[in-house]
């Protein structure tokens, strides 16, 4: 049983709510009532919430030594001793052949959508061994990542995405990914230690910047979304963009958490966590679905 909880902490199934972003192009879409749709959107959620897992177990793998270190990580399953390495990497390969298989389910585009997550697959396992060594190159791998997730999402629904959105995503995803590193270099400045070999390259100074600038660029590409004709022609409402007030509001919690808190450390469990943030997105989804559905 140890063994089996300690199986399921490390293909981090909680993560599992980063890749509700597949299901975007259909919210942003307007298909939530098209039920092949929703059916098509579950399929590549799963498909690529395995190909996650698989890359948790290699992530793991390969950050050992380091998390051994690390006050908090060293409690992971494979760090802690509770997972062998080489069940981790049957997990992996596993986990891997369970998404392509996911996939293959897919109503429409399934090659498509199995050649996406491939391509995820890959890349992330390039960022576990090499390209999460180098600042700036790290947090952009992991937001066009996201980006593979709409993808993948408007794949799979036969749904065109809008140039906003996809903007907007890798904007969100890369403020999210620098508060996180934020994180690192707190504690890198308290202990003296970096617990990334690339944490080195950030600071206070550049990482707050960093911040600034991704959130703001994300704010400015949602409103855009939001009047842009396009987008008012098809959901035949031009209000949309009061909707920008929650996505305002909400960057502005999540700063406050990062600068003033310290706790960015983790994206998904300040989401499950802060209860400010959940009315913030509740109310932003619930007005976002009344302007375009009633």
């Amino acid at each position: 049983m140890k063994t089996l909880q300690a199986i399921f902490k490390l293909i981090r199934c909680r993560q599992w709510i980063k890749n509700t972003f597949v299901l975007l192009p259909i919210f942003f879409g307007g298909s939530l009532l098209d039920t092949n749709d929703i059916i098509s959107g579950i399929i590549a959620f799963f498909a690529f919430s395995f190909a996650a897992s698989s890359i948790y177990c290699l992530n793991d793998i390969v950050d050992l030594e380091a998390d051994r270190r690390h006050p908090v990580k060293c409690h992971r399953p494979i760090a802690s001793g509770d997972v062998s390495k080489s069940i981790a990497y049957v997990l992996m390969v596993a986990l891997f052949l369970l998404s392509m298989a996911t996939a293959w389910f897919s109503p429409c585009n399934k090659w498509q959508v199995a050649g996406v997550i491939l391509f995820y697959w890959l890349l992330n396992i390039a960022y576990c061994v090499e390209l999460k060594k180098h600042a700036i190159i790290d947090v952009c791998i992991v937001a066009f990542g996201f980006i593979l997730r709409l993808l993948a999402g408007g794949l799979a629904a036969e749904i065109v995405l809008s140039n906003w959105i996809v903007l907007m995503t890798f904007l969100l995803t890369l403020f999210l990914s620098f508060a996180k590193r934020r994180d690192d270099v707190v504690r890198m400045e308290i202990t003296g230690e970096a617990p990334r070999k690339n944490t080195i390259r950030y600071n206070l100074t550049f990482i707050n910047q960093a911040i600034t600038i991704t959130g703001t660029a994300a704010l400015v590409c949602y409103i855009m979304y939001t009047v842009s004709p396009e987008v008012i022609n098809q959901f035949h409402t031009p209000y949309l963009y009061l909707t920008s007030i929650y996505v305002l509001v909400g960057l502005l919690r999540y700063i406050q958490l990062a600068v003033v808190d310290n706790k960015s450390g983790d994206p998904t469990k300040v989401i499950l966590h802060d209860r400010f943030i959940q009315l913030i997105v509740l109310a932003w989804g619930v007005s976002f679905l009344i302007l375009i559905y009633f």
